[in-house]
């Protein structure tokens, strides 16, 4: 377990000590303790990082897992379609989608049919200026297209029928599916209800249409308990997930894993069922984190930018952490939100939850084929609530904003702690300073 242990006190005559830091925005969020407070620090386990990038990137797309190098893959391709998270995910974009371009280029592939296309799902398009940091290279954005994902426009997508086992429509983004050569690229870290970030989920809801990410997103797949954080057996976003890959076809990945300061600590490059479980089976060790206690107080943040620009995004540091809190415990999170709160239909969901309460919420989802855009990260909200005690530190919300996250906001993280060990009795603080990119489990 990579978890330290000690007194917030040295002296222990009652003087508060300065602890640890949450991700918070661009930077950390000092955290002082108050005196007499215990506080374990989880962070991931610690493994090698990459010594060079670049080479690490050169030699995965030369020796990629179980197909050819991606110059072999490109010769006699016409054009081809690469793949790349939206603005959510710090993925390091910079240091292999040049690689990438040469490779294509160099065997064949002309720079006018190289499309890249950022995997938005339903969230808004990512341009200009924020492009620019997402690509993080000016020379591939001098190459190639760069386009975004609009979930929304029906002509823009193929319909390739519905999934075997659960009939989930999959409609896909044409200009993926009519490429001859189709990579998604992406960051593999937990996902609170995939898993898994990465791979198969880059494509859907990445690209997908507007109708096959309300149906992943409904009451029935959110529900169940296998949707969870590192847990790929039975999961049902896992199992269609794979389903639309088989109606897709020839699909390749590039999986990158980075640590706590976004160093590059792997990368690799194949075909992408394949190629991400390798980068799955890296991560895990890295990321799941054996507890020996649970805790009646847990702090931690939303990740740090760019997850917690949003309340929206902020509710995967909330879920994430539940396997060590008490039940009836206070879970403490600290988020930027520096963007505001989130879409307006979120909004609107958000809206529901304050004026219905938890219990009349959930069943207003039920029975739903089609969950309403953006309610599904209220439902999420709902397993915190369930557990114990919800308290939010930020920045970036106004007032009114704050009412509509459902929990309760506060003005000092210092004095929350303070609060929740008097109520317990118990001076034993959890604090994951990296929020949802770290697992904890009790055990």
């Amino acid at each position: 377990m990579n978890a330290t242990s000690g007194h917030a006190n040295g002296n222990g005559r009652g003087r508060s000590e300065v602890g640890p830091t949450l991700a918070f925005g661009k930077g950390h969020l000092p955290l002082t303790l108050p005196p007499g407070v215990r506080p374990s620090v989880i962070r991931k386990n610690t493994l090698p990082l990459v010594a060079d990038p670049a080479v690490a990137v050169r030699e995965a797309l030369e020796r990629p897992v179980g197909v050819p190098s991606l110059r072999e893959l490109a010769r006699g391709r016409k054009s081809a379609c690469i793949l790349i998270c939206d603005k959510t995910r710090p993925v390091p974009n910079r240091l292999f989608l040049w690689p990438m371009i040469e490779a294509l280029t160099g065997a064949g592939v002309p720079r006018d049919r190289i499309v890249i296309l950022v995997a938005t799902g339903l969230h808004r398009p990512n341009e200009g200026a924020e492009l620019e940091e997402l690509i993080g290279d000016r020379r591939v954005l001098a190459a190639v297209r760069v386009e975004n994902h609009f979930a929304r426009d029906d002509a823009a997508h193929v319909d390739l029928g519905a999934t075997a086992t659960r009939g989930t429509p999959v409609k896909i983004d044409r200009r993926f599916v009519e490429a001859d050569l189709r990579i998604a690229t992406g960051l593999v870290e937990p996902h609170f209800m995939a898993g898994f970030s990465g791979g198969r989920k880059v494509v859907a809801p990445g690209i997908a249409h507007a109708d096959t990410i309300r149906t992943f997103h409904s009451a029935r797949f959110m529900g169940d308990p296998c949707a969870r954080e590192c847990n790929l057996v039975g999961n049902p976003l896992h199992e269609e997930q794979l389903q639309i890959l088989g109606k897709i076809g020839e699909v390749y990945g590039l999986n990158t894993v980075i640590d706590e300061d976004r160093n590059l600590a792997y990368v690799n490059f194949g075909e992408i069922t394949a190629s991400h479980a390798s980068a799955v089976a890296y991560v895990r060790a890295m990321v799941e984190v054996k507890v020996p206690r649970r805790f009646h107080t847990v702090v931690t943040s939303a990740g740090g930018y760019p997850l917690d620009e949003t309340y929206y995004q902020t509710v995967k540091g909330m879920v994430t952490p539940l396997d060590i809190l008490e039940p009836g415990g206070t879970l403490i999170i600290g988020s930027e939100c520096s963007g505001g709160f989130g879409s307006d239909e979120y909004r609107a969901a958000q809206a529901r939850l304050v004026r219905l309460g938890p219990a009349a919420f959930l069943l207003g989802l039920q029975g739903k084929a089609l969950a309403d855009i953006d309610e599904w990260q209220t439902q999420m909200q709902l397993k915190p609530m369930r557990v114990g005690r919800v308290q939010l530190y930020t920045t970036g919300l106004s007032l009114d904003e704050r009412m509509l996250t459902g929990v309760e906001s506060i003005a000092s993280i210092t004095q929350a702690i303070q609060e929740s060990v008097r109520r317990s009795g118990d001076e034993a603080v959890g604090i994951i300073p990296e929020g949802p990119y770290v697992v904890p489990f009790y055990g």
